[in-house]
């Protein structure tokens, strides 16, 4: 069905309203990403203070997906259920405020610091299932690639300011103010998300009704979603492609959000103030790449090109580019060659924007905030498993090329299984 004109000025204010969910909802997954990645460059000097070896700062960033894993389908759930807005803005609350008591726990001791990881993975683990319910709900589907990609695009600016800002913060005034100064703005933003935006458009008192009618009749859902039986997921192939991809695409964010500064501090012999400024070259190259990829399944959709042709092309171009350049990165000894391999893989890996990060709303439009929830659940696991697994990987080998190698491979497995056995059809009504 085509869809109705879109009422991009007729809000009752200049910006529609679903523009200022949008954004709020990307400064939150910003926010995100600066509190998550502060521990990677912050481990550094924390590490060399405290004696830790490499399998202990693996245990110590893995930690946090243990519990990130345990809120997943339930923040889903919940979303679908009472709205994301509630969950998500309570969700950045619980790990702003873990994020503020870190150093506290590092002087206490090994397991306080881990405990502190956990309650951090427990609040940042309903946010991805959050938003994705709340965008099910308000945002068109013409929009949806581009507006996932925007949002996904936090991720690696949050991971560029982080590293470009932690550093001097280090040197400046100390680690501890990292964690301090990173988990206070997500109070900040607490105050203009309560105040802003509501879990459906239909709640909204600012919303213009050309822009209420143009989001219901074209947003993938405006209800509640109501009990996905877990005999009914469990068991569905195309929901199984989406869980495999997003646990192999996960499996490289996360290795090297971890991982990254310590390689380039380590292998390529940059030092710790340098460090932020060499990392966030690959980071910049997928933002960009993200909102290029996203534009180009929202025009081939446009174009009338099958949806899903659209999520098969862009999924296998995403992680077959990356897996070719993650195996090229050891054959590179210089910073220039092996930054710029990373980046040309970062930059297939924007194509993912059109692949399975936007399928959940194909299958399931009701349910995007629990599937979300589901995939995730199982996309978590790197973190802790890739984590551990790398400081493993690094102690017996001592050396970085098994550890791109193995993640070469699991990005190719992920692209595979995806293209085998990837839908569009709706699974779940």
């Amino acid at each position: 069905m085509p869809e109705t004109s879109n009422p991009i000025n007729s809000s009752t204010s200049a910006i529609p309203e679903r523009f200022k969910v949008i954004g709020l909802t990307i400064l939150a997954v910003f926010i995100c990403y600066i509190d998550r990645v502060v521990i990677s460059l912050t481990i550094i000097p924390m590490g060399a203070e405290l004696g830790w070896s490499q399998t202990e700062k693996g245990i110590i960033l893995g930690s946090f997906y243990a519990a990130y894993m345990l809120t997943q389908i339930y923040g889903g759930a919940l979303s679908d259920r009472i709205g994301g807005k509630t969950v998500l803005g309570v969700g950045l609350i619980v790990w702003s405020i873990f994020t503020i008591v870190t150093p506290f726990a590092a002087a206490a001791g090994f397991f306080i610091l881990i405990l502190a990881r956990l309650g951090m993975g427990l609040g940042e683990g309903v946010t991805f299932p959050a938003w994705h319910s709340l965008y099910a709900r308000w945002v068109p589907k013409s929009e949806r690639s581009r507006a996932v990609a925007a949002t996904n695009s936090a991720i690696p600016i949050g991971t560029v300011f982080g590293l470009i800002v932690t550093p001097i913060i280090i040197i400046n005034i100390g680690w501890q103010w990292a964690f301090y100064l990173y988990g206070g703005i997500g109070f900040v933003w607490y105050y203009f998300w309560k105040k802003h935006v509501t879990s459906s458009p239909k709640d909204s008192k600012n919303i213009s009704k050309e822009e209420l009618e143009y989001i219901v009749e074209n947003a993938p859902a405006s209800t509640a979603g109501e009990t996905l039986p877990f005999k009914k997921w469990i068991t569905n192939k195309p929901l199984w492609a989406i869980i495999v991809a997003h646990f192999c695409n996960n499996y490289s964010l996360f290795v090297f959000l971890s991982w990254l500064p310590t390689f380039i501090n380590e292998k390529l012999g940059i030092q710790l103030a340098a460090i932020g400024f060499i990392a966030m070259i690959p980071h910049l190259v997928s933002f960009a790449a993200g909102n290029l990829g996203g534009y180009f399944a929202d025009n081939l959709t446009k174009r009338g090109i099958r949806l899903i042709t659209i999520r098969r092309l862009c999924n296998t171009i995403g992680f077959g580019g990356s897996a070719i350049c993650l195996c090229l990165v050891p054959e590179f000894n210089t910073t220039f060659a092996v930054i710029g391999i990373m980046c040309v893989g970062n930059a297939f890996g924007g194509f993912i924007a059109g692949g399975f990060i936007v399928n959940h709303a194909d299958i399931g439009p009701k349910y995007t905030g629990r599937l979300m929830g589901i995939t995730n659940t199982f996309a978590a696991i790197p973190g802790l498993v890739g984590g551990i697994l790398t400081g493993i990987i690094l102690d017996v080998t001592n050396s970085w090329d098994m550890v791109f190698y193995v993640t070469a491979g699991v990005t190719a497995f992920g692209g595979l299984f995806y293209l085998l056995f990837a839908s569009t059809d709706k699974q779940f009504d």
